[in-house]
Formats: C-alpha cells, structure tokens, sequence
C-alpha cells in the first residue's frame, strides 16, 4: 500500500512510466500519456564515455550518427537484447531522458516503472534498477514487458481467463500467455527486429555482393519486407558499398528477396509462439481459441506476419492499437495504479 507521505510526494513530482527498449525509449507520465519517443542511442567521444554536444548528443540528436561518425566519435546504442550492455552510458541517456521530462524546477524526484524483459536475471534487474536511480529517480519499480504490453494493449489481464501476448521489439521478442495479472508461461527469445536487419544484411552481402549498413537495412524493412507473399510484391531501390570493388553502387531489391532473408527469424518467433502453447495449461488453452493472440512492438507490423500466425497457430490474431507505444502505456496505467499493482511489481520495496 502506498504510504501518505509517498503519495504527497508523487503529487509534486513527474512520475513516468519508461519503456527502456533496445531500439527506442518512450516515455509515459501519468494523465498526459506518451510524452517521449526517441531512439536508445548515445553519441560520445571514441574511446571514453563523454557525451557530445554538451551532454545533449541523445536519442533524436544522436541517431543520424549511426554509420556516419569519423573515428574520433562513436554512436552507442547502451540496450542490448533488452537488458543494459552498457551501464554509464545507460544511466547518462535516463537522465537525459528523465531531466527531459521533469524539467529541473521540480524538487521532488521521479518516481519510475520500467518494463524489462520476462526472465532477465536478478542481477540484470538490480542494474536497471541502480542506474535509474542514479539517473535521479526517487523509487524504481520493475514490470515484465508482456504484462506491460497486455495492460497498455486494454487487455482485461486481472481477470481469471487466459491471453497470449506477442511482443517483437527491437532486441527481443517476448511470448507470453497471461491469466489474473501473471505470466502463467512466456519465452523471452533474443530475436526481433535488430536481428530482421541483421538478417537482411546479410542477405544482401550474399546474393548482391553490396554492403548496407543499419539504417539502410532498417528503412528497407519498412519499405518491403514481408512474411508472407504480397499480391504485388514490391521493389526498392537502395545504395551501399561493392563488397568486391569499395566502390559505392546501386541495386534493386524485391520482397521476394527480404521474405527469404526473414525466413530464418520469423520460423525461431513462429517456433517460441508453439512452445508456449505447448506448455499453455488446458483451461486457458481452452481460452485462447476465443480470446487469441494480441501482437505489440514494431515486429508487429511486418506485412503479413499477424497472418502467418494466424494460420500456423489456428487462433485468431490481431494487432494492438498502437502496437509501438503499447508496453510504454501499459507501465503508465501501472504508474497509476500503484496501490493497486503493487503486489505484482518488482524492485523497490514492494517487490515481490
């Protein structure tokens, strides 16, 4: 239960909610919604952990230095598979991010939930938990990622009946099937949209002898890709360096081609969703034939991947509203019910 004094502190400062992806940061504050949207990325100084451009080279500042930095600066991206690869550079970016949204006027620290994937390690979770704190938040609260999703998805999670949340994000993709506000069975696997990229990448190197780097891969993702065959499939145009020759060139890419690039990922995502199910109780398994499957993250949004699901696991699948921003509102919903959740969030002191 939340105490009076917490609760008169939480009235004069801005408590938020932070989806800490791998990808992108977003950040919730309680009755104003998302209030931030920009890329986990850090510019700093080759070799040492300065922040350029004052200590203001974050997120929307930093993300047009990835693949284009002289050697002398490096764009970092702290986040790893969901979890912090990079401690200082990790705390420098919250703060940024928090400073961002509690202008310095405010006296009283934040308080913050934050998602983090299902099944990370108790150590993984005291340095979320250390570095959010050294950012300057008051109390730090955990949440797993697929509760979160569910919530902000408008999921009736508290109820007594099961539903099954596919999360693809940027370093992972969560799986999970959820009844009365807990994860009854999930699989956090490493493989999402970062590994699309990479996955595409590569296909490129092989069959076009063409190197693109990580925007590239990205924007064409977005452009073409699919998981399923299009009734008219697409071309894009994209320009990178000849593997063989150095020199820059030009090459048309197909959908047909991303399809087969993403063969691989989209089968390990295909294979987690089953062996869920597998391990899914009977009863709720019974209730996954009406409730389905609800997708968030940016994965969500492959061309025909929801399809591809659906006829692989036979239950119906849709996409959450808002698919990017549903696991960043659902730590704001928990944000606000604080009393309430209480007893199912991890880390300060009412973890479970």
């Amino acid at each position: 239960m939340i105490k009076p004094l917490e609760w008169l502190m939480s009235r004069f400062s801005v408590d938020m909610g932070i989806d800490l992806g791998t990808a992108n940061t977003l950040v919730a504050v309680r009755d104003r919604g998302i209030v931030l949207d920009e890329p986990s990325v850090v510019a700093v100084q080759a070799g040492t952990k300065k922040v350029l451009l004052d200590g203001n080279a974050v997120g929307d500042a930093a993300i047009e230095y990835i693949g284009r930095t002289p050697p002398k600066f490096q764009a970092i991206r702290p986040m790893k598979s969901g979890v912090i690869a990079d401690f200082e550079i990790t705390e420098k970016m919250l703060r940024y991010f928090i400073r961002k949204v509690q202008p310095s006027r405010h006296f009283v620290k934040p308080q913050v939930v934050i998602a983090v994937p299902w099944g990370i390690t108790p150590v993984e979770k005291r340095a979320v938990i250390g570095s959010a704190e050294r950012a300057g938040a008051r109390r730090v609260y955990l949440i797993d990622e697929p509760t979160a999703a569910a919530l902000g998805a408008q999921i009736p999670v508290h109820e007594p009946q099961g539903h099954m949340v596919v999360d693809i994000g940027g370093g992972t993709s969560e799986v999970a099937v959820i009844s009365l506000a807990n994860v009854v069975e999930a699989v956090c696997l490493r493989v999402a949209g970062d590994d699309f990229n990479d996955a595409i990448a590569h296909y490129i190197r092989a069959k076009y002898n063409l190197l693109i780097g990580e925007i590239t891969s990205e924007r064409l993702k977005i452009a073409a890709a699919s998981a399923m065959p299009l009734e008219e499939e697409l071309e894009v145009e994209i320009r990178g360096r000849d593997s063989l020759t150095g020199l820059p060139r030009r090459a048309i890419v197909t959908s047909i081609d991303l399809r087969e690039a993403l063969s691989e990922p989209i089968r390990k995502i295909l294979d987690a969703i089953k062996s869920v199910l597998e391990r899914t109780p009977p009863e709720l398994s019974a209730d996954l034939v009406q409730t389905g499957i609800t997708m968030c993250g940016g994965g969500s949004l492959l061309r025909g991947l929801p399809e591809l699901i659906e006829r692989e696991t036979e239950l119906p699948t849709r996409i959450a509203s808002n698919p990017l921003e549903a696991v960043a509102r659902g730590t704001g919903i928990f944000l606000e019910g604080l009393d309430l959740y209480s007893r199912f969030l991890e880390g300060g002191d009412d973890a479970v």
